[in-house]
């Protein structure tokens, strides 16, 4: 009876043990699962780590070119200010040339009107010279004292011709440099219109710049969140593993004990 009672006790302790094998493989096949669940994170992790690397390094680059870009702009805007205070001055210039060409204007009318004035003098003149030279004995003296008079008459003519012909001259003068004027306000014109269009442009890059950029940070936040999940993933998994690995050293020094046992129980 006492044998049968150890056959039945080394028969339970075996079934144990076969019980206690079931689980030690079924824990070693979890841990398995578990490490290569480890080393795919870690892979991915890795592979993530390098792409945000590679994202910075991009940010960077778009940062620089966005400093590049910004530092044009203001050169450009420089450039702008500049046209705007060289046109403004060629406008208060042409305003003065445009003045002095009126008070020219007028003051060739003055002339004119002078020169009217004395034609007709000297048609009077012309005229009393007839009746004179009916009258040349009579008046002798008065003829001379008249052709003195035509004479300053004449020379005042002269002189006034000339005047009218330096004014003519100084007034296509003035016409000349307004035509130039007005070319050079056209070109300056267009100048800024190309500076403001592609001032335009480049502001246009900038905004897509920045907004693509707003974009990389929002996913690199999103890949940081995400690396510290897998983070806290690992930290637990690593944690529930080396749980495991006690529940296992536990298991293997109570197969010590059973094993001591066992082996007591058959030398008995």
């Amino acid at each position: 009876s006492t044998i049968q009672k150890q056959r039945h006790e080394l028969q339970l302790l075996i079934a144990e043990l076969k019980d206690r094998e079931k689980e030690l493989n079924d824990m070693v096949a979890v841990h398995q699962r578990q490490l290569l669940a480890w080393e795919d994170d870690r892979q991915r992790i890795l592979t993530l780590a390098e792409r945000c690397n590679i994202l910075e390094n991009e940010l960077h680059k778009r940062n620089e070119i966005i400093k590049t870009l910004t530092k044009r702009l203001k050169l450009l805007e420089s450039q702008q200010n500049d046209s705007k205070t060289t046109l403004e001055h060629t406008q208060q210039k042409f305003k003065e040339l445009s003045q002095k060409a009126t008070d020219k204007t007028l003051h060739c009318q003055v002339l004119e009107e002078k020169n009217q004035n004395l034609n007709c003098s000297v048609l009077e003149l012309s005229a009393k010279i007839g009746q004179l030279q009916a009258r040349e004995q009579e008046l002798l003296t008065m003829l001379k004292l008249k052709d003195k008079d035509i004479l300053e008459a004449t020379d005042h003519i002269t002189e006034f011709t000339s005047k009218f012909k330096q004014l003519e001259s100084a007034l296509r003068a003035a016409k000349s440099e307004e035509f130039s004027i007005n070319k050079e306000k056209q070109d300056f014109k267009l100048r800024l219109k190309e500076l403001l269009l592609e001032t335009n442009n480049l502001k246009d890059d900038l905004w897509e710049k920045m907004k693509e950029n707003n974009d990389q940070r929002e996913e690199i936040m999103h890949l940081k969140e995400e690396n510290c999940y897998l983070k806290n993933e690992l930290a637990l998994s690593v944690e529930k593993a080396n749980r495991k690995d006690q529940l296992l050293q536990f298991a293997k020094s109570k197969q010590v004990r059973t094993d001591t046992e066992l082996s007591s129980l058959r030398q008995v």
